[in-house]
């Protein structure tokens, strides 16, 4: 690769569009970047969650929280990473990739210390429990920069599975934090090997581990990565997203699906703990996570290979179908009651939205860039040097972009486990069916919009994005 780079591992010329660069070294470099954004942005995950499967023991150490309190905990991370994806997105012209990558592992140790501590103490107050379940946002937000870097290194025609592998790495995050922290706390075995501990729960383990785990990604970022000189840029030119209505229609479209994984994973544990008491929900909280994260970078190729429009509107139909499905198994089942006759159909069913939502994800941060791109290309002349300069802003605008649409998307992530939670203390049921159907129809707005936006009319889109209107 004929790259110049400089100290503090600054690349200066960086040309992913070039067959020859891309041929010649410029490759390795954006896989070596993306593995390890991958593993940093997959504790971040993990850290976020930490609160989803750890509140479900929290009544077993002692602590005396209502239903509300506890899915508030389970909330309250994801409200704050939602927030804070704006400003990591920012930071990535601001500090570089790499430097911001070890700044948002190393922020990762304050959320996974405080919980370490607190948790030992079964007289802390809740509103401690709040401040530092908020803390946890910090791994949110590392969503958004580690999506708005990776997506300076790879050219267009891989930006889709480029970026669907890095999102999935991340959300294999809630999964494992969800099937091993039951683990490494005593609260459950695993496949027969390990057994749950006799000695009670300790939920302070998983806390040193995750911090363990974040000061190894600092380290490997540190060593490993790279910053990108052609991946600066000033707020300003940042904040013009702002002013163009698909960076809001796509934002909207992202609570359908990133909103949509995050959130059912955060409520999952408690939904399966309240709904089916009989049922060991460490053996299953896992496991639409785990779907989601899988179905992620499937999403991304769809999209690279059929147009993300179209692979969109597709999960979101699916999301519908399974919804509704969902909502007539909760139906049969009675309130009170153990309902664990339902329970395997009741999963079935939330696999299956789980899986709409990982495709979904994967096709709508493809159609991002896309959209930005298009702009470029539909505005200048093949060949020009306007065309050159088209491009690079388009790069970076649609890196901020996808901030702004995850932060807002993310938002779901707090919405979702609040519906569920309101009238817990009267009748779970109701409140479980009323969310549903909630999430139904906002679901078909859904694909009322992508199919109305995006794929009734190629065309009349395409000068739509173009046009900014």
């Amino acid at each position: 690769m004929t790259s110049a780079q400089r100290s503090g591992r600054w690349i200066d010329d960086w040309r992913p569009e070039d067959p020859e660069f891309w041929e010649n070294g410029g490759r390795q470099v954006a896989r070596r970047n993306l593995i390890w954004s991958i593993f940093a942005e997959h504790l971040g995950f993990s850290v976020w969650l930490i609160w989803s499967v750890s509140a479900a023991f929290l009544l077993q150490m002692g602590f005396s929280f209502s239903p509300q309190q506890l899915f508030l905990l389970v909330a309250l991370p994801n409200l704050v990473g939602s927030l804070l994806r704006l400003p990591y997105t920012f930071a990535v012209p601001k500090f570089g990739g790499r430097n911001w990558t070890i700044i948002s592992a190393a922020l990762l140790l304050v959320p996974t210390l405080l919980f370490a501590f607190a948790v030992q103490d079964p007289t802390t107050p809740y509103w401690v429990f709040c401040l530092i379940a908020a803390t946890a946002g910090f791994g949110g937000g590392n969503f958004a920069s580690s999506m708005a870097n990776i997506n300076f290194f790879f050219p267009a025609d891989r930006k889709g599975t480029a970026l669907g592998l890095n999102a999935a790495g991340g959300n294999a995050g809630v999964a494992i934090i969800q099937l091993l922290l039951p683990v490494i706390v005593g609260g459950a075995g695993i496949f027969g090997l390990v057994k749950a501990s006799d000695a009670g729960i300790h939920l302070q383990t998983a806390g040193f581990v995750y911090a363990g785990l974040a000061i190894c990604a600092a380290v490997a970022a540190y060593l490993w990565m790279d910053n990108l000189t052609s991946a600066t840029s000033k707020p300003r030119e940042q904040l013009a997203v702002v002013r163009k209505p698909h960076t809001w229609i796509m934002a909207f479209l992202y609570i359908g699906t990133f909103g949509s994984f995050i959130g059912y994973s955060a409520a999952m544990p408690l939904l399966i703990k309240l709904n089916f008491p009989d049922i060991v929900f460490a053996y299953y909280a896992f496991l639409g996570a785990a779907v989601g994260s899988l179905t992620r970078p499937f999403g991304g190729w769809l999209a690279d290979k059929y147009g993300g429009a179209r692979v969109a509107l597709g999960a979101f139909v699916s999301l519908v179908l399974c919804t509704l499905c969902v909502l007539w198994t909760l139906s049969r089942m009675s309130a009170g009651a153990s309902n664990q006759e339902w329970f395997p159909w009741f999963l079935g069913f939330f696999l299956l939205i789980f899986a709409s939502t990982g495709i979904g994800n994967g096709s709508t941060y493809k159609m991002i860039p896309a959209i930005f791109r298009r702009e470029a290309e539909t505005t200048t002349e093949s060949g020009t040097p306007d065309r050159v300069a088209a491009l690079a802003t388009a790069t970076k605008q649609s890196s901020a972009a996808l901030g702004l649409i995850g932060a807002v998307g993310a938002l779901g992530g707090f919405l979702i486990p609040i519906a569920f939670s309101s009238p817990w203390v009267g009748d779970p049921l109701a409140a479980t069916k009323g969310a549903f159907v909630v999430f139904t129809c906002f679901y078909v707005v859904c694909v009322l919009v992508t199919f109305a936006v995006y794929v009734r009319r190629p065309s009349q889109a395409r000068a739509l994005a173009t046009a900014g209107v």
